[in-house]
């Protein structure tokens, strides 16, 4: 799987882990070039407080567009050092 974003690829692997409909890529995967640091955090019921990043592709920013679960709940052991996308970042084989 590919996570795409302005004509870029941020993120492949063949080992993605889809929960609730969303890719979760392993953090390795990562093009951490296009990867920043946010100050945002959200916080879902079963699997805990998430973080996210914003990405930077050819001088375009895509706030918080990735987030990903610092410490996860047992229940979403399974996305422990996972990332996964929205806003506008596409999901394709």
């Amino acid at each position: 799987m590919k996570a795409i974003w302005n004509n870029t690829v941020v993120a492949e692997s063949n080992d993605t882990v889809v929960v609730e409909n969303n890719h979760y890529f392993p953090a390795e995967s990562l093009k951490k070039e296009f990867f920043e640091d946010s100050i945002a955090h959200t916080s879902c019921p079963w699997k805990g407080r998430a973080s996210y990043y914003s990405l930077r592709v050819n001088g375009e920013l895509n706030k918080d567009a990735a987030w990903y679960y610092p410490e996860t709940s047992a229940a979403a052991a399974n996305i422990k050092d996972r990332v996964a996308f929205w806003k506008g970042v596409k999901i394709e084989k």
